[in-house]
Parts: C-alpha cells; sequence; structure tokens
C-alpha cells in the first residue's frame, strides 16, 4: 500500500478514537460509565445524534455550540480529536510496518488520554495504565509468534540479549519502573515529600515494555519538563519548589511519543556530545 494511503487511513482511526479519548478523560475520572449514557450535551442533557458527532467536522457545521441549547462546546474536543488523528499519523509515517505502526498508534493514543487526565486530576487511573501493559504484553507475545518484532518498538539490538524482544520489555519494564520507584522513595526519605507516585512508577513500567530502555529517555524528558513547570507554578503561586503539585504523568506522555519516535537518535547525540 502507498505510504500516503497508510498515513490517512491511520489520520481517519485517529479521529474516531480521538472522539472516544475525549469520552474517556471526562468520564474515567469521575467514575462514570464509559457506554452508558450515550453522549449527550452537558449543559442540556440532551443526547447528541450520530452526525452531530463526527470528529472535527460537526464542531465546525455546529460552530463550537450545542444543536439543541446553543451552548458552547469546549474547544478540548477538537483538539483532543485533532491530536490523536496526528498521533496514529505520525506512527503510520515514522514505523516502516503497518503492525509496528499500530502498536505505536495505541502507545500514542494512551499516552494522550493519561497525560491529559493526570494535567487535570493529578492521577493516573490504574485501569488506563493496566490496558497500556495488557497491549504492550501482547506486542511482545505477538512479535515472537509471527518472528518480527512489533513491540519493543525501539532498544532491539542486532545480536545478543537485548535481540529479544521478552528481553527488551522486561529489562525497560524493570529498570524504568524500579529507578522512579527508587527515585521517589529517596526523595521523601530526604525531603519528607512526595517525589513520584506510584501511578507514575507503573505508567514507566508499562512504557519500559513498549520503548525498552528507551523508557529512560521519556524519563529525563519528563523530568526536564517538569522541573521547568514546577519552578514556574511555584513562582506564580508564591510557594517553594516542594510544595508544588507537578502532573509528572502528562510529561511522562510527551516524553514516551518523543522516545518512540526520535529514542535511539537523542541517545546517539547525547553520547556524541560527550565524547564516547
Amino acid at each position: 500500500m502507498p505510504l500516503w494511503f497508510v498515513i490517512s487511513a491511520f489520520g481517519l482511526f485517529g479521529l474516531l478514537f480521538g472522539s472516544f479519548a475525549n469520552v474517556v478523560i471526562w468520564r474515567l475520572p469521575r467514575g462514570e460509565s464509559l457506554a452508558a449514557p450515550g453522549s449527550h450535551c452537558p449543559a442540556c442533557q440532551t443526547p447528541i445524534a450520530w452526525y452531530d458527532n463526527v470528529p472535527l467536522v460537526s464542531y465546525a457545521v455546529l460552530r463550537g455550540r450545542c444543536r439543541a441549547c446553543r451552548a458552547p462546546i469546549a474547544a478540548r474536543y477538537p483538539l483532543v480529536e485533532a491530536a490523536s488523528g496526528a498521533l496514529f499519523a505520525l506512527a503510520a509515517w515514522h514505523f516502516e510496518s503497518v503492525g509496528q505502526a499500530a502498536f505505536a498508534a495505541v502507545l500514542f493514543w494512551f499516552a494522550l488520554v493519561l497525560g491529559l487526565i493526570d494535567l487535570e486530576h493529578f492521577r493516573l487511573p490504574n485501569p488506563l495504565v493496566g490496558a497500556l501493559t495488557v497491549f504492550g504484553l501482547a506486542g511482545v507475545v505477538l512479535s515472537h509468534v509471527i518472528g518480527s518484532t512489533l513491540v519493543p518498538l525501539v532498544g532491539m539490538a542486532d545480536a545478543g540479549w537485548l535481540s529479544s524482544p521478552f528481553a527488551v520489555a522486561l529489562t525497560g519494564a524493570l529498570v524504568a519502573g524500579g529507578l522512579a520507584f527508587a527515585v521517589g522513595e529517596i526523595y521523601a526519605r530526604v525531603l519528607g515529600a512526595s517525589g513520584m507516585g506510584f501511578g507514575d512508577v507503573k505508567f514507566l513500567g508499562a512504557l519500559g515494555i513498549f520503548l525498552g530502555l528507551h523508557a529512560l529517555s521519556a524519563l529525563i524528558i519528563a523530568s526536564i519538563i517538569g522541573s521547568v513547570y514546577g519552578v514556574a507554578v511555584a513562582r506564580r503561586q508564591g510557594e517553594s519548589l516542594r510544595d508544588a503539585r507537578v502532573p509528572l504523568g502528562a510529561f511522562l506522555a510527551i516524553g514516551a511519543i518523543v522516545a518512540a519516535v526520535a529514542g535511539p537518535e537523542l541517545w546517539a547525540g547525547y553520547l556524541r556530545l560527550v565524547g564516547m
């Protein structure tokens, strides 16, 4: 299939999954069912017809307002749909095989949903992290069955023990999750404050399955962004840096996408920078 067709198909599927992402982001943290009731206006409770629920198109046609009561529709909805479509298209463009692109799209979708939930609620729901872990493990098993690497997305070596998908995934999960847990414990014991939530540790473990040791790159990227964010929040609120709440999971999501697409190149660039 031509690359443009694959990218377009992935992008369209991404828009559809972006619509579902909006449902998950809104309902799951509030303990609501993802299945019932159907989509409805939060202002007037009127059910939304299928033709008013087409990703991006319906928002443009309705000019950002409910058809029934004309209440404004939050711009977050089309933005999430567009982001999901773009991330799916990115997966199709970057990864050579359709199978690996599909698993990359899974990772990107969960990263988007988990990141936005953590940004708003400061937590990473276990069902989502667990589902991401299951998808990752399924990809590892399938890689062995078909004899072609689907998961991990990066970090495979041409020879040696890191040439096995199971070895790379297991090493990534244990090292990334274990390091995050150790850092959080040391921070808590030395400073007497929570340094990293256990949700972040579990998220990093899941990222290790998809990224191998490049999950550490995601952690480094998240730490850099989180530090800048924490300083900004502390200054704005006039509090100490240790008291500033930082949604690390949101920044881990960004780091995961960057590491999946450019992790090996970033690591090689760093080694050249330090003369190794």
